[in-house]
C-alpha cells in the first residue's frame, strides 16, 4: 500500500503550497501595512527581507531578452501564510 502523497507528487505539492502561501502571506502583509497603525507591532510583522536578482540579458543576435530585476519580499506574515497553506494542504491531501 502506497503511503499518503506518493513521491511523484511531492515536489509539485510543495511548489504549489509555497506559491499559495506566499500569495496569501503577501496579501496579509499588504493589508497589515495599509490598515495597522504605525508602531512596533506593525514594524515587527511587516518588515521584510528583499533579495533580488537581475537584470539578466540574453542576446541571440536576432532576438534579445531582458529579465529583471526579480525580487522576493519575505516578511513574517508571508512565512505565516506559507505555514497556514502547508497545514491546510496537508490536512486535505
Amino acid at each position: 500500500m502506497a503511503h499518503r502523497g506518493s513521491s511523484n507528487r511531492r515536489p509539485v505539492f510543495h511548489a504549489v503550497t509555497l506559491a499559495i502561501g506566499f500569495i496569501v502571506g503577501g496579501a496579509m502583509t499588504q493589508v497589515t501595512r495599509r490598515f495597522l497603525p504605525a508602531g512596533p507591532v506593525k514594524e515587527f510583522f511587516t518588515t521584510g527581507v528583499t533579495p533580488s536578482v537581475g537584470p539578466v540579458t540574453l542576446d541571440l543576435v536576432i532576438l534579445k531578452f531582458s529579465l529583471g530585476p526579480v525580487a522576493l519580499d519575505v516578511s513574517l506574515l508571508s512565512l505565516l501564510g506559507v505555514l497556514i497553506a502547508y497545514l491546510i494542504a496537508r490536512s486535505l491531501f
